[in-house]
Order: structure tokens, then sequence, then C-alpha cells
């Protein structure tokens, strides 16, 4: 066993690989960037190395965790016998597994040849196949020109797949339906690919309609034993992203998973490999149109990839499968070491199978309602949850600064059960208890998707997703968002507030409790110093709270307090039961409620009805517009900012109409125009790159460019100032130049 092993990686996994080194009795070595100097997983090692180049700082991951140079020299300085490369990164690098060889240190994964031949995707099918493992049809050249991939998709038919051959994670797919589509997606997916991994070559598959996603995770060990621990259902995606993984597959028979975890063994002996990998599979989904009938026999699978390092999902695994008659559990990361340091597989494939359900979900720093956009910020509260059957796998704390250089995963729920259903809830209840302010999440859209009927009843596909969301939004939409707060249709005196309006109650309370001063010991509190509303001779005044969240338009919530009437009642400020107060947004009807402050839970009461919410505030010096309200519910969380009309009508004035802000922080990688260019609506301006996702800033009208704050390779904030179009109208006269036709926006590419 190795004395030292250093990390080359950071987040949730490098906590994951050191906490199983510790156990093991073994040293741990971290390494990190300025941006993760205090990192969890920093903290938790017993030594850490700072990456980045000397005399600056740049924590960007081309000059950090992508500098095999100075991972090695990391190794060297500290002693390390062994590199462990997580996942992402260099974890499939081939260079870097041959440069640890040639260093003198044990790569902790598979030979640099099988991490070689399995990371190209072309020759990864050719050695599949000649072991006996079916494969999707599709090109076979091994560098195919764009005119090979054209007769290849007349040939498979349409629709096709068009995927990078040196890629991974869904960067560059591109799904095909119509032939006259292909050239320019064949150009788009090649420069994507170029970018992305040095490599443009491209292979094409056809495209299998409602495919399920199925893996099967392989061990083997240096002295000829290779067995699999069961299979991982990864349907839920969006854009070619996991969302939701759980083991084992409800669409699998007994006959089935034999069938697909033999090939996957064979397909893991194909390339020599050692260690923990997963071996995908593309299984065709049920027509849910078509008549029920039992599954019997083998069901067709086609290989689609290797993953020569340990998956993202690997708990689920851990947590469901068996080993042995005490039905022992497996942690991987461990046998990783094991297999690395020489050591023989202690089981064979007759001693394992499943014992229960597992579900996992990940949490990622994106905004569900802006269309997953990346989000950043730091982290003011942190609440992970526990109980019986959960497990959190979990990179950040409170405190952590989430910047758009890194991928936006932060955390793992998983969720483990005797059965699906007991998963299903224990899950659902988990992301409910999770509670994450300070940085939007998508942790209650997870929440919800589980809740979906297809999920609940197992029939998934890769489209679920998106389908639903394009078909019944209603199904994953946050109840309590605000875009749903919208005084057109405020309910009737007598109807209750919809969960919508209670978000801005909360806020507006949160603020309002935040002016009443602390009790005096002596009893007496001046009645102006306390917001009340209390004024001489009359009922109480209104005190109003404007607010506004990103992208919704501004709202009014006013309270008063019933019990003001007088001095006694108006000067009360003895910290005893929450008083009586009425509310109304906007013109809505008026409602009595109480709010009371326990800790960081706002407990508000509208009509008899009780709701707690999550309560931080962002006092962070230097806000335009004052401290930030951070509210969360159910999973959900939402940022409340004060609203000053006379400012911010200040601030509307100075902008031009046609300003394009970005949505989301990032580093410009790509500008397409210049100042003084004429542009057509829609025509591609530059490219918006964030936690690997692209998304393209297009001309909003016909126009001619008139600024251009950004330049390639700036990084940019958060609603910045990009380009500024003016229209054609305003840049020309009536008898002005014709605006020239520009080529179609090109679509926001996927991330990995």
């Amino acid at each position: 066993m190795f004395d030292t092993v250093l990390v080359a990686n950071r987040g949730e996994i490098a906590l994951r690989v050191i906490r199983t080194l510790r156990r093991l009795g073994v040293r741990s070595v971290a390494v990190f960037s300025d941006a993760d100097a205090d990192a969890p997983h920093v903290r938790e090692a017993d030594v850490a190395v700072r990456l980045g180049p000397s005399g600056r700082s740049d924590s960007s991951a081309t000059e950090t965790y992508l500098r095999t140079d100075q991972i090695l020299a990391a190794a060297r300085r500290t002693g390390a016998q062994a590199v462990h490369p997580g996942y992402g990164f260099l974890a499939e690098n081939p260079g870097f597994a041959r440069a640890c060889a040639d260093a003198g240190l044990v790569f902790i994964g598979p030979p640099p040849g099988a991490v070689e031949l399995m990371g190209d995707k072309i020759n990864a099918k050719e050695a599949v196949r000649a072991a006996g493992v079916p494969v999707v049809p599709g090109s076979q050249a091994t560098a195919p020109t764009d005119e090979d991939l054209v007769a290849a998709a007349d040939e498979i038919g349409y629709p096709v797949l068009l995927k990078p051959s040196a890629g991974g994670g869904g960067k560059g797919m591109r799904l095909v339906r119509d032939s006259a589509d292909l050239p320019t997606e064949i150009a788009a997916a090649r420069r994507v690919a170029r970018t992305a991994f040095g490599d443009d070559t491209l292979l094409l598959e056809r495209w299998v309609d409602r495919p399920r996603h199925i893996e099967v995770q392989v061990l083997a060990d240096a002295h000829g034993t290779t067995v699999h621990l069961g299979e991982r259902e990864c349907s839920l995606q969006r854009r070619h992203q996991k969302l939701i993984e759980e083991a084992p597959s409800v669409l699998l028979n007994a006959e089935t998973r034999a069938a697909m975890g033999a090939a996957a063994v064979r397909a893991a002996e194909s390339c020599g490999y050692t260690g923990a990998g997963t071996v995908e599979f593309i299984v065709p989904g049920i027509d849910p149109d078509a008549p029920a009938s039992p599954a019997e026999g083998v069901r067709d699978f086609f290989f689609m990839e290797m993953n020569t390092r340990l998956q993202v999902e690997h708990p689920v695994t851990e947590l469901a499968v068996a080993v042995g008659a005490d039905a022992d559990r497996l942690d991987l990361v461990e046998w990783q070491v094991r297999v690395a340091a020489g050591e023989a597989l202690t089981f064979t494939q007759s001693d394992i199978s499943f014992l229960g359900h597992a579900i996992e979900a990940r949490i990622c720093a994106e905004d569900p309602e802006r269309d997953f956009l990346p989000t950043g910020g730091r982290i003011l509260t942190l609440d992970e949850p526990r109980g019986e059957g959960i497990r959190v796998d979990s990179g950040v704390a409170p405190g952590t600064v989430v910047t758009s250089a890194y991928d936006p995963m932060l955390a793992k729920v998983i969720a483990y059960g005797p059965d699906r259903p007991t998963a299903l809830r224990r899950l659902r209840a988990a992301l409910a208890d999770t509670r994450i302010l300070g940085v939007t999440t998508n942790t209650g859209f997870l929440r919800r998707l589980l809740a979906h009927p297809e999920v609940a009843a197992g029939r998934l596909d890769t489209g679920l997703v998106e389908r639903t969301a394009q078909e019944q939004p209603a199904l994953l939409a946050a109840p309590y968002s605000p875009a749903n707060a919208t005084t057109s249709d405020a309910p009737a005196a007598d109807e209750p507030p919809s969960p919508a309006h209670l978000l801005y109650y909360a806020a507006a309370l949160a603020r309002h409790l935040e002016l009443t001063p602390p009790a005096d010991p002596s009893g007496w509190t001046d009645p102006f110093s306390l917001p009340s509303g209390w004024r001489l001779g009359g009922t109480p005044a209104w005190t109003t709270h404007r607010l506004r969240t990103p992208g919704q338009d501004p709202v009014s919530v006013r309270i008063r307090s019933i019990t003001a009437g007088n001095v006694a009642d108006a000067t009360d400020n003895s910290g005893g039961p929450a008083r009586e107060l009425e509310l109304r947004l906007d013109e809505g009807p008026a409602h009595r409620a109480r709010a009371a402050l326990a800790g960081d839970r706002l407990h508000l009461t509208v009509d008899g009805l009780r709701t707690t919410f999550s309560l931080a505030t962002d006092a962070t010096p230097g806000l335009a517009a004052g401290p930030v309200t951070w509210l969360g519910v159910e999973g959900d969380a939402w940022p409340l900012h004060a609203y000053d009309p006379v400012v911010e009508s200040a601030a509307g004035a100075g902008a031009h109409h046609g300003a394009l802000t970005a949505p989301m922080p990032g580093t410009v990688t790509v500008v397409k125009t210049t100042v003084g260019e004429t542009v057509r609506k829609g025509q591609p301006l530059l490219v918006l790159e964030a936690m690997k996702m692209e998304h393209v800033i297009a001309a909003p009208h016909d126009g001619v460019v008139a600024e251009l704050r950004a330049s390639a390779g700036a990084t940019v904030a958060m609603e910045d100032l990009l380009v500024v179009v003016t229209p054609a109208e305003d840049a020309a006269g009536e008898d002005g130049p014709a605006v020239p036709t520009a080529a179609p926006a090109e679509p926001a590419e996927v991330r990995s």
C-alpha cells in the first residue's frame, strides 16, 4: 500500500478521495488554485500545494489543475508515490498517465494505452466490436471527412448524432434530423471539438429515439480478474448532461442485465483495463403508445463509450451493490487504490448482487428559470440534509465563492432505500431539506423532477426532461418563483395568497423586522423609531418595501400594524409574541400576517397558513442596491433586492436601447463583430463561456454596433455591458442603406 497519494483534482471528488485515503491510513496531498486556497478539500488534506503561475494570480484550469508539470512537481515535493486523478481535468488524459509513469509515480487508473484507446471513440468502437460487443450503426472511417459523414448519414438514415471522437461529457454533440442541416452542424461540431479537445475528428451514429442511457460499472485487477458491479440508469438528462442517476435500472430484466454486464467485461478486457471504469450503453426505450407486454429475453443495447475513470455517480453503486454472504458494501475509491498498489480483487462475479435501491441528484450552480445558465456568488448558508439512507458528497462550505472557472457541480445528494419508491421519497425529502443561500442552484428543480409521474413510474428516456419543459412546464416550475407573482391575477380578498406572493411577503417582513430596534431595558421606546406606522389620532400608516428579483418587474409590499392604534401598542417592543400585521402586494387585497425570526429561519403565517423560509442577507460592500435578502424554501432560493425607483430611473436613462449585458458570469471566448458593423436581428455577436457552457450573444434587432465593451479572453460579471446595437431606424434615416442579410444565429453549444 502507498504511504502518500496526491489527489490531482478539486471539489467534492477530491474531498471524497481524501477521506478514503485517511481511512486507509494513507497520507493525502491536495493541490489548489488561488481561488480554492481555503476550499474544503484543502483543509481536509494532510498537505496541500499551490498551483498556478508564480508572481501573479491565475486560477484558470489551464494554469492550475491542467498543468501536468506543476502537479508532478507537487508530487515530488511532497514525496507522493501515486496520483489519483479524480474525474474531469486530467483523469482521461493518456499523456498525463504516461507522464506519471515516466516520473516514477503510479497513476491510480487504467494503463495509458487503455485510456488512449477508449478515449478515441472511433477506435474504441472497433475494439469492442471485435470483442463481440454490439455497437450503434454509424461511420466507420478512422478520420472521416465531411463527405464520409454525409455518406454515412445517407446510408443509416436520419436522425443522426455527431460526436467529437476525442471528446466526452456531451460537449460538441449535435443531433441532426434533416440532411439539409448536416453540413452546417458538421462545421460547428468540428469547431467545438477543435477548441475543446484539440482534435476536430468526428464520428456519426444513428440516433435512437427515446433512448435510455444505462451504464455498467466494471472493476479489474492486474491479476486477470474483471467483474461488473451491475448497472446505473442515467437517462434523466438535459443537454446530454446527467441530472439524476440510480441503481439498479427498472428497465432491465435479469437476462438483459447479465448480457449487458458480460459485454461490459469484454469491453474492458479488450483494452487491457485495470481499476474502476464505466461502459456506457444506449438502450432503445419503450414506446409509451405501444401495447404493454412483459419484458422477456435480452433487450437490444449498443455500446456508446467507455469512461476510463471513476464516474460522478459511483455512490449509487456503492450503496446498492452488496458483496458476499455478509452483504458488504464496496468503496470504489479504496479498490482503485488497492488495485493500483498491486492487490488482487478478493471477490468474484458470483459474489455480487443488488440489495435495495439508490438514487443520486447532482446539485449545480445554475438557474433553471433562466434556461439553466451558470450562476455564481458566495455561499451564505449551507445546510446539507441528514437522515436514514441519506449520503451527501459535497465540495463546498459556508463562505465558498463559486466562480465560472470550474464545473458548476457543488454537491451530490444520494438516497438509499430497500426499494425504489422509498429511495425516491427519501431523496425528495432530502432535497427539500437542502438549504443553499447566496448562489442559485437547481436543487428545487431536481426535487420536482423526481415527482414527475413518468419518473415515479420508471418510464424514462434521455429526452423526458426537455420534452416536459416544452409540453408541461408547470410540472417543473417552482411554485414560489417570483415569475408567478403577477399582480394582474391577484387573488380576491377571500382567496389565500399564492406561494409566489408569500415569497415577497417574507422578504418584505424580513426587511421590516430589521427596522425594529433592540428592546430598551427601560421599557420605553420612541414610537417614531419603530416601523409600526403609528401616527397621532389616525390609523397606522403603511410602510412600503419596494423589491425586485432579477428578470422580474419590481413590486411593492405594504405593511402596517393592526394593533398600533394607540401609544401603548405602538411603543410595545418587549420582544414577546409577534404582533399581527396587514400586508398588501401592490394593489392586491390585504392579508393578516405574523412573522417571527428564529436564527436563520423566518416563520411567516398568512391567513392562518404558516410557511418557514430560510433567510440570509448578503451585505457585501459595494452592492449597488444595498444588502440582498436571500430566501429559500423546499430546495429553491431567490435573491430579493431593494428597489429604488429614483436610482433605477437614473441608471436606466444612461442605458442605450439595444444594450446587451452578460446573462451569466464567464469569459468571452469569441468576438464576431466590430464597432460600426451593420448587423441583422439574431446575428451572433460574441460567445460567452462559463462552467463549460457556451452562450451566444446575438443582435436583438437590425442595426449598427455602436459600442463594443468586450474582448476575447475578457472575464465579465453577470449583467456587465457587452455590446450596444443601435436600431436600424436610429442608425440611418428612412433613406439610409439597407441592412444586409446575415446568416442565422448558431445555437448555444451544450456544455459538458
